[in-house]
């Protein structure tokens, strides 16, 4: 009786099995893989968090967007052609869909910093931070948002294309912004 006359009776393996030279191909692309996503995500992950605060996120949901995003780019590293500007244009979509649905609020005060403090450094970039929060919390969402992607080392056509918009409508957001962020440091300087 033959494999065909036997049906579906037959026992055969469906996928022969891999020969050790396949078996360490494999092992080695997803060793490399893992590598280079690694790489990526150190690289990546502290400025996209604080990307998202730029945006009007809190730490802690800047955090939970950015390690989200992470999950999903090592999910879908081989089809990713910039990754960079995926995670990047991923967490800010994730942002924006979680401030529209108001799950929580998103806007923590800034922790002082004794906490944050790991060297003297890190003292000037904290009072930067402290300042610039506010600031940028006082810009209109769209300015807030461009201004953040400039802050993350952006071009005006990078924006436009991550976003699905226009060079001008871009360049026009984040002029009106920086004028507005320089008219309030101005406002500050004068009020001291």
């Amino acid at each position: 009786m033959s494999v065909h006359e036997q049906g579906d009776s037959a026992e055969r393996p469906a996928v022969a099995p891999a020969t050790p030279d396949q078996f360490d191909q494999r092992h080695g692309l997803r060793h490399a893989k893992d590598q280079a996503f690694s790489s990526f995500y150190r690289a990546t992950v502290r400025s996209l968090v604080g990307f998202l605060v730029n945006q009007g996120a809190g730490v802690h949901v800047a955090a939970d967007i950015a390690q989200d995003t992470m999950f999903s780019a090592y999910q879908h590293w081989d089809d990713i052609k910039h990754p960079r500007a995926w995670a990047y244009t991923v967490a800010s979509r994730a942002l924006v869909r979680k401030i529209a649905s108001c799950e929580e609020e998103l806007v923590e005060q800034v922790p002082e910093p004794t906490s944050l403090l790991a060297n003297p450094d890190a003292i000037a970039e904290w009072e930067t931070l402290h300042d610039l929060l506010p600031l940028l919390d006082s810009l209109p969402a769209r300015q807030r948002q461009i201004l953040a992607w400039t802050l993350s080392g952006f071009t005006p056509g990078d924006i436009a294309e991550q976003l699905c918009l226009g060079d001008e409508a871009v360049r026009a957001s984040l002029y009106k912004a920086r004028r507005a962020m320089a008219k309030a440091i101005k406002e500050g300087e004068e009020g001291q």
